[in-house]
């Protein structure tokens, strides 16, 4: 009886994650932004809206910027402070599957075991807000951020002030594209200044620079000394 609940629940499961990603598929970040229009002049409608679309956006890999955006367009400038309780809350499922499944993926995958003790490694080095914040700032996916901090064990307040840290310079870019009614009309979801990109990857990389340097580089050069 088990064994059967247990073969239909990974059907569901499997049928449940194909059918998120025929969602994902066929329906664009700039298609659902356009229906939330007519519920701008709601604010209330509007903040449920916007809670539904940060608790499934981890699930269609729709990049995190997008809550930023629809934020800035629904609530102006005051959307800032929403946008960046999104983006963290939207950080927590990532991270809970990955802390959640660590010590199975350690035993069964040496690679795995190398990753995460490398990811410990830097993150007792550098200090988990940091950690987390610096690679906020860099231009890679957020949720392979949230799948790392959860493999290297870095505790949930750590992760929640590290992203609100690190993900602040990307909410205000994205409400910036989403105050502007015109850019947003013309798709520009991700229109945020090539500049602005280069300058936070470089502080995230100067915050990481030094104890990736201590933990890695020197440790190993001592090693062979």
């Amino acid at each position: 009886m088990n064994r059967r609940i247990g073969v239909v629940g990974y059907v569901i499961a499997g049928g449940a994650l194909a059918a998120l990603a025929a969602v994902a598929w066929a329906v664009s970040p700039e298609a659902v932004l356009g229906p939330l229009s007519w519920l701008a002049d709601e604010p209330i409608r509007f903040g449920a809206a916007l809670l539904a679309l940060t608790a499934i956006r981890p699930f269609l890999a729709w990049p995190t910027t997008l809550l930023a955006v629809a934020a800035g367009f629904g609530y102006g400038w005051a959307g800032v402070p929403v946008g960046v309780a999104a983006m963290v809350a939207t950080a927590l499922p990532p991270y809970w599957l990955a802390r959640a499944g660590r010590v199975r993926a350690r035993e069964g995958s040496q690679i795995a075991d190398r990753l995460c003790g490398a990811g410990e490694r830097l993150a007792d080095a550098t200090g988990g807000v940091r950690a987390v914040a610096a690679t906020r700032l860099l231009p890679v996916p957020s949720d392979a951020v949230s799948v790392a901090a959860g493999g290297a064990g870095i505790r949930r307040r750590p992760l929640l002030v590290g992203t609100a840290l690190g993900e602040l310079p990307w909410a205000v870019g994205g409400v910036a594209v989403g105050v502007s009614v015109d850019r947003l009309a013309d798709g520009g979801v991700a229109a945020i200044d090539p500049t602005v990109l280069v300058a936070m990857a470089g502080l995230g990389t100067l915050l990481l620079a030094g104890p990736l340097y201590r933990t890695f580089i020197r440790s190993r050069a001592s090693s062979t000394a």
